[in-house]
């Protein structure tokens, strides 16, 4: 399983303002890699990629109600260099926890990528995510 792991993708933080983020984190040496969104039932959510202190963070601004506490880190994203063979493994070690019965395909967010989420124990999400 350990072969398809390529390190920390990134990591999500909820934002309820985008621009705010995006302006806190460039003041601090940051710099947008990428903006996208994805449509949901309520409207789109705006996402962005920022790099920031040798990590990516991507900020997600819901269109919707967020579940904004202390914090707001959502979820980590494990980056791997074949999604279907990580996801393989995965369930192969016993875990089935996946949130989709597929994985999502995204061509052009963030130059195209393809991911999919499962929970830990504690009810932490992990995405594993494929660049393309």
């Amino acid at each position: 399983m350990n072969e398809h792991y390529r390190g920390l993708g990134h990591v999500a933080v909820y934002t309820q303002d985008m621009e705010e983020s995006i302006a806190f984190y460039e003041k601090l040496g940051g710099s947008v890699k990428g903006r996208g969104g994805v449509p949901t039932p309520e409207g789109e959510k705006k996402l962005a990629l920022v790099s920031y202190g040798g990590i990516t963070l991507e900020l997600i601004q819901s269109p919707g109600a967020m579940p904004m506490g202390e914090g707001n880190v959502p979820h980590f994203a494990i980056l791997v260099d074949d999604l279907d063979a990580a996801a393989a493994a995965v369930r192969a070690a016993g875990v089935d926890t996946f949130l989709t019965p597929s994985k999502k395909v995204l061509p052009e967010l963030f130059g195209g990528l393809q991911n999919w989420f499962f929970t830990g124990p504690s009810g932490e999400q992990i995405e594993l995510l494929q660049m393309l």
